[in-house]
This record gives structure tokens, sequence and C-alpha cells, in this order.
């Protein structure tokens, strides 16, 4: 906090004022990236945007997310840090679901609960797991990425 405070040329009570804490600084930092994936996957080329089929939009969109995951890991924990599961709060975690939903409902028979595995599927995208899996286990990220969007696919084919 101090560091952005003095990059703003404010002191460090504005910044607690305006974001409340570093949690709510970072969210704020990941909006934009949010915001540019969401554009693309409502206006974008195929297959991340509109134009493909769902399980290749599916297949995009969890490459691409995992991709701003790996990214951003470091913002997404720490905005989860105000309580377990605050990320799932948040706007941009509401806007991916429905979507990842919305794709597997076209996919899956009616029988699946397209919601329910949407979740699942969104959990596998998890910040601190993909940081474990990176530096821990030393899962390159390029595979960690294939086989994300092997599980993508596999769901949709269920």
């Amino acid at each position: 906090m101090e560091q952005v405070a003095r990059a703003a040329g404010v002191g460090k009570g504005t910044v607690f004022h305006r974001f409340g804490d570093r949690a709510g600084l970072a969210v704020a930092l990941l909006d934009d990236g949010e915001r540019t994936l969401q554009d693309a996957v409502l206006g974008g080329p195929p297959p991340l945007g509109p134009g493909a089929p769902a399980r290749e939009r599916l297949v995009a969109f969890v490459e691409a997310l995992a991709d701003f995951t790996m990214d951003n890991a470091e913002l997404l924990i720490t905005a989860d840090y105000r309580r377990t599961g605050g990320r799932y709060a948040v706007g941009a975690y509401a806007t991916w679901h429905r979507h990842v939903s919305s794709l597997l409902d076209e996919t899956t028979p009616p029988h699946v609960e397209a919601g329910l595995l949407a979740h699942h599927l969104l959990a596998a995208l998890a910040p601190d797991l993909l940081r474990h899996l990176r530096e821990r286990e030393g899962v390159g990220r390029r595979r960690l990425r294939g086989s994300l969007g092997e599980l993508a696919a596999r769901l949709a084919d269920a």
C-alpha cells in the first residue's frame, strides 16, 4: 500500500480510504484485465468470441482464463485475502460462471447440472492451485494450460 501511495503521489491513508485494504486494491488492479477478457468473450474473434461451436469456445475460454490466472496469481490470491471465498463474491467470477454454464448447457445432456459442473471446472483454475502446480510441482505453463483445456473438452463431450 505504501508503494502504491508513493507511486500515486498521495498519502497511504488516501489509498486505504479509496480501496479499504490490500484485497480491495488487488480487486481494482485486476479489473482492467478481467474487462479485457470479458470483451474478448463477448465480441472478440472466435473461438474465444462468438461464432465458434460451444465446445471450442469453452476450451478457448478455459485456456485464456488459465493464462490470466497464471499471470495474475498473486493479485488473485490477495483479492481473496479479506475472507476465504472472497473472490467468488466479485462480479468477474459470476460472469465467468454464467459463461461456462451456458457453454456446458449447449454441450452436455439435459440431466447434467451445467451450473454445478461450471463451478467444478472453475475451481480447477484456482490461483493458489495453479501457482502450486507451477512452483512446487514443476508443471510448465503450456502443459498446465493444455491440461485445463483437455479437462474442459472432456466435460463438454460428457
